[in-house]
């Protein structure tokens, strides 16, 4: 599913107008991505969490000439889901 079948089926589900969810999809994503970018973790009960993740330094290899190189400390995001939705993937199959 991409994210014109998600504001779709979230407008047909809930009866707003396409461009009302289409709002509030785009709102939703940019506060999630600030709050990460603020290394605040944002919790979504049921659905998962968000949360910003250092990475530390470490010995990588050049791809094409295998010399060993020194990969700086990163930061990325990381997403654990939660119990609901842990379930709800987790169920038997057919």
């Amino acid at each position: 599913m991409n994210r014109s079948e998600l504001v779709n089926a979230v407008a047909e589900k809930s009866d707003t107008p396409r461009t009302q969810v289409e709002a509030v999809l785009a709102a939703t994503r940019d506060q999630i991505m600030a709050a990460a970018a603020s290394v605040e973790k944002v919790t979504l009960a049921g659905f998962g969490a968000f949360e910003a993740r250092d990475r530390a330094a470490r010995e990588g290899r050049h791809p094409a000439t295998g010399e060993p190189l020194q990969i700086a400390v990163t930061r990325g995001v990381g997403f654990k889901p939660g119990s609901a939705f842990k379930q709800r993937v987790a169920a038997p199959i057919g």
